[in-house]
């Protein structure tokens, strides 16, 4: 083994249903939060998730959204929860959009 090489992180799984199950440590990371930051977030309602199923080209591969105030983080993962793509960007307030 590399020293300082990471290793691959295992995919999302999906419960019964089929939904995908994203753990609160994993998440919380991606915004730079501790888990217990982000549940105190989940719990005061500021934070949002989507996920969307892709059609045509996109057969197969879901993208999976979470936002909480300006932070927005995506995934796109196959079936199994391989991620495909992952990123974090920032999107301009809900309420600001139209104002001049």
């Amino acid at each position: 083994m590399v020293t300082g090489e990471a290793l691959p992180e295992p995919p999302f799984v999906r419960d019964a249903d089929g939904s995908f199950v994203l753990d609160a440590e994993r998440l919380a990371g991606r915004f730079g939060w501790s888990a217990e930051e982000l549940r105190a977030l989940m719990r005061r309602g500021l934070v949002t998730s989507q996920v969307e199923r892709g059609e045509g080209e996109d057969a197969g591969r879901w993208r999976l959204s979470a936002l909480c105030g300006n932070r927005r983080w995506q995934a796109v993962v196959l079936a199994d929860g391989t991620v495909v793509e992952e990123l974090l960007d920032f999107v301009p307030p809900q309420g600001r959009r139209g104002r001049a």
